[in-house]
């Protein structure tokens, strides 16, 4: 957690600066002044954009902001936008401080001043263009938006605006569309409501079931080949799969070691979709 305690420290809040900065003012407040001095001769004074540090607190800042964001698009935040933004904070096992933190931002992404296009700008700068973090971050808005099976014309808007942004290519961006609808068909009824209102709530009490595993036709569309498709055809699109979301390969390059969990659940989904096929063809 060392990237939170030096946004708490002031020091690296200040020197990303920006939007993204500004969205942390807005969550730690005045503690984003202490550190300013000692910044001026920190080592961290060296660091820029790339920087590991840099790009967890950027990924972190803007995943949860733009999540709020897009549960808005449509006039209204739905049950299962708030279901599924409270299973993503839960399923990276927060600290109670950097819970508060990522509900903070979800509740800033709602505002009607949110700068979607500052934020995703500062977010590709602070990536430095890594394809395998800006992949991963569409991924997640892709599934807000797809929370409840159907994303509406305004979550469609903003999605094609964060691709815009990022750089995705459309056949890459179509890809994950499809395999967000997989998903959601493969998780459906996972996801109910207890007795609190998720984020921003009073007893944020969201639990997601354990789903059963994929049906066939799932496991092909979370592999994103047809039934059509030959084994070594299958087994080229596991492996890049898999290498695209190993979490150890994603942390490297920046991602929040909290957000490691989320990586992992997508490698499981992966090898439970391929080893579905490989059973069903040897059957």
């Amino acid at each position: 957690m060392a990237w939170w305690g030096k946004v708490v420290g002031g020091a690296l809040g200040f020197m990303l600066g920006g939007p993204i900065g500004a969205l942390l003012g807005g969550v730690v407040g005045h503690k984003l002044d202490k550190g300013i001095a000692s910044f001026q001769s920190s080592e961290d004074s060296e660091a820029g954009p790339g920087d590991r540090e840099r790009v967890q607190t950027a990924f972190f800042t803007a995943t949860f902001s733009v999540l709020g964001h897009m549960a808005k698009a449509d006039g209204r935040v739905s049950p299962q936008e708030i279901a599924l933004a409270e299973a993503v904070i839960r399923r990276m096992d927060l600290t109670p401080e950097t819970r508060a933190a990522a509900i903070a931002l979800f509740n800033q992404g709602k505002g009607e001043d949110f700068d979607l296009d500052g934020v995703l700008d500062q977010f590709r700068r602070e990536c430095h263009r890594r394809a395998t973090l800006l992949q991963m971050f569409i991924e997640i808005q892709i599934q807000a938006a797809y929370a409840d099976g159907l994303a509406a014309p305004a979550e469609r808007h903003i999605l094609q605006r964060i691709r815009d942004k990022l750089g995705i290519p459309e056949f890459i961006f179509s890809r994950l569309e499809h395999l967000a609808r997989m998903q959601w068909e493969y998780a459906q009824g996972g996801v109910g409501a207890g007795a609190g209102a998720g984020p921003g709530g009073a007893g944020a009490g969201w639990r997601q079931a354990e789903p059963q595993g994929p049906t066939l036709e799932q496991a092909y569309g979370l592999l994103g080949v047809s039934p059509q498709a030959d084994e070594a055809e299958i087994k080229r699109a596991y492996r890049r799969l898999l290498s695209q979301h190993h979490p150890d390969k994603l942390v490297s390059k920046g991602l929040p070691e909290e957000m490691m969990k989320l990586a992992t659940q997508k490698t499981h989904e992966i090898r439970q979709a391929y080893e579905r096929i490989m059973a069903a063809r040897k059957g």
